[in-house]
């Protein structure tokens, strides 16, 4: 096994042992395209929503940068559990999730990153 692939198990395997987990949604607009994912680090998840620049992919095509739901747990397996069943959900489920908790769809990430949470995207 190459040092490459000894970093990237051992980074697997640290992410399977972490508590603090989060699912969360992050939309490109309110009512627009949603992204559903996993992380252990959320500040850093966010920080990559925010300069997508850095990630090829879905939160790139689409310009998803905004924090307005996540839920925690502290099993990862629970939280990709959680994630999958959110990927089935009807498209208003997602919704009306989101509004249940965060009905003006404010940027979450703004709390913990110090700023004025400011007005809904739209």
């Amino acid at each position: 096994m190459c040092s490459k692939q000894r970093k990237e198990q051992a980074n697997a395997c640290s992410f399977l042992n972490t508590t603090n987990t989060k699912c969360h949604l992050t939309p490109n607009c309110k009512n627009g395209t949603l992204y559903i994912g996993v992380t252990n680090n959320l500040e850093r998840r966010v920080f990559e929503h925010n300069n997508n620049n850095m990630v090829e992919g879905f939160t790139k095509k689409y310009n998803i940068h905004t924090l307005v739901y996540y839920e925690e747990t502290d099993d990862i397996r629970s939280a990709i559990e959680r994630e999958k069943v959110l990927k089935w959900w009807d498209r208003q489920w997602k919704l009306c999730l989101i509004e249940s908790v965060n009905p003006e769809w404010k940027d979450l990430s703004l709390d913990f990153r110090g700023l004025d949470s400011g007005p809904s995207p739209e």
